[in-house]
């Protein structure tokens, strides 16, 4: 969806140049953290190439609870929007590229083209719609009915992260998602 925005704009030769210095494209390593758990969050995340995932701490565990691979927009919105400390950490899973907006100039970005605001609602709303499909999976479904769901509609997921960060995404140990796998 956001790819979209950005074609949008890029096909506008007057305003590409002024958005193109909006955005700071970035080269990270794996592991590198884009927001700690406790910050408040000032920029959103573009994943031009790459993998991230959000995570919290809980009593010393990281748990995995999303990833975000190429075409997608990754921020903690709640700080972003609120100012409050974000409630997760942002972190790459592998070597990625990506442009960063920072909130001064996304309300920017607003301003120059105001059809951006009604996008980045619609990527809000997506990202709710998500976020209750992962809660209420959580609550209905089985590791194993969630792993499935991952084969099935997330063969990406499956392919590209470490099984450690899958099997904490599911809510189980790795050794569970071993014993899930050799049962195929």
């Amino acid at each position: 969806m956001i790819d979209l925005l950005f074609d949008k704009i890029k096909n506008d030769k007057i305003n590409w140049t002024k958005f193109q210095d909006l955005l700071v494209e970035r080269e990270i390593a794996s592991k590198t953290i884009l927001l700690n758990e406790g910050e408040i969050a000032n920029q959103v995340f573009y994943i031009k190439k790459g993998c991230l995932r959000e995570w919290f701490n809980k009593d010393g565990k990281d748990i995995t609870f999303q990833f975000f691979l190429e075409g997608q927009a990754v921020a903690s919105i709640d700080s972003f929007i609120s100012n409050q400390p974000s409630m997760y950490t942002i972190e790459s899973i592998e070597p990625s590229t990506i442009f960063s907006l920072s909130k001064e100039k996304f309300e920017q970005l607003q301003v120059l083209y105001p059809e951006f605001r009604e996008d980045f609602q619609e990527y809000i709303f997506q990202r709710f719609r998500n976020y209750t499909h992962l809660f209420l999976s959580r609550i209905k479904d089985s590791p194993r009915e969630r792993y499935e769901d991952l084969i099935n509609n997330h063969q990406e997921i499956i392919k590209r992260i470490p099984q450690h960060y899958i099997a904490s995404y599911l809510g189980i140990t790795p050794i569970s998602l071993s014993r899930i796998r050799n049962r195929k």
